[in-house]
């Protein structure tokens, strides 16, 4: 008796731990894993929208900026970024489109999570204007371009030839959701 007991304490135990670790991955770890990325400056994560004037082009540099998008294992949307690398001199705005299509049947909102690649270099690369900076709602069936402006800043170290910045897509209707309620 005991032990049909202590079976059924150790499967309700586990029921109730599964969406409580689930809602932990999902609406803690994020905002949590940005708050350690900004304080530490690890994992090229960006400092977000570039406030102040744009320094001098220096035209004796080339730097290739490269494009990554992955969608996170959740996400279900069609995600890509310009095809090809853009090659800009320190200090020379450039703008490339991002496309993203919601081919599900039900309308969901996104939210890309940036990092650049080297990590040093993630100081360098400034955003004026991008997607990242909000969430990306998409009724269903629908696609947007989205624009992404930035420049590398002439600081950046002459040993860096090429920089990678590179969009992760993550599904936050859920969140959305949640966040429209709490305020209701």
């Amino acid at each position: 008796m005991a032990a049909a007991s202590s079976v059924k304490r150790t499967v309700l135990w586990l029921a109730l731990s599964v969406p409580v670790m689930f809602a932990f991955a999902v609406f803690v770890m994020p905002p949590l894993y940005d708050v350690f990325c900004e304080i530490t400056g690890i994992g090229g994560k960006t400092g977000g929208q570039y406030a102040e004037e744009q320094p001098q082009i220096d035209g004796s540099r080339v730097v290739k900026v490269q494009f990554v998008t992955t969608n996170n294992g959740a996400m279900p949307w069609e995600f890509r970024g310009p095809g090809e690398a853009e090659k800009v001199h320190p200090g020379e705005s450039a703008r490339v489109t991002f496309y993203a299509r919601n081919g599900t049947g039900r309308d969901m909102v996104a939210q890309a999570i940036p990092s650049v690649s080297p990590a040093n270099a993630a100081q360098y690369l400034h955003k004026t204007e991008c997607f990242c900076f909000n969430r990306q709602p998409l009724k269903a069936g629908e696609d947007a371009h989205m624009p992404v402006v930035f420049f590398v800043d002439p600081n950046l170290p002459a040993s860096v030839k090429t920089i990678t910045l590179s969009y992760t897509l993550f599904d936050v209707t859920d969140r959305q959701l949640a966040e429209v309620a709490a305020v209701d």
